[in-house]
């Protein structure tokens, strides 16, 4: 059914749900998982404050954690995984990889890391679901389902 699956990742906690429903479809669609964090580069730094590049880097190297837990995760359940860190707008960046990649499905949590940041921002998600050309499959996160 899947030939490829993406899973997309801030570090949140339905970002993590998202992650282990993602390795079970792989799993059983015996499918190759792809897994991308994006540092979002739109913040703007007041520059006498904080060096622009030293926090570019510094989301770079959290996006690059978040996709070493994926990786743990996969070598755990026996699912090859490649992964990438990229750099710009998150929706934009998901759907690019996800066009480069011919990924079949994308596999996102239904909440990021922040509320507050998504209500500024807009909601990453949702601009996933509505621009997607392909399969978006929208993770809840286990504890709201457990209520």
């Amino acid at each position: 059914m899947y030939d490829s699956i993406l899973v997309a990742t801030d570090g949140s906690e339905t970002a993590t749900t998202a992650v282990d429903y993602a390795l079970a479809l792989a799993a059983q669609f015996d499918s190759p998982l792809y897994g991308i964090a994006v540092a979002d580069d739109r913040t703007d730094y007041d520059t006498g404050i904080v060096d622009p590049d030293e926090a570019l880097q510094h989301l770079r190297k959290r996006a690059g954690d978040w996709l070493e837990t994926v990786e743990s995760k996969a070598a755990d359940a026996d699912v090859a995984v490649e992964t990438a860190v990229r750099t710009g707008v998150p929706h934009e960046e998901i759907l690019a990889y996800a066009s480069e990649n011919d990924i079949d499905v994308i596999v996102v949590g239904a909440r990021g890391r922040s509320s507050l940041k998504g209500a500024l921002l807009g909601s990453t998600i949702d601009r996933v679901v509505r621009v997607a050309d392909r399969t978006v499959l929208v993770v809840g996160d286990d504890d709201a389902r457990d209520q």
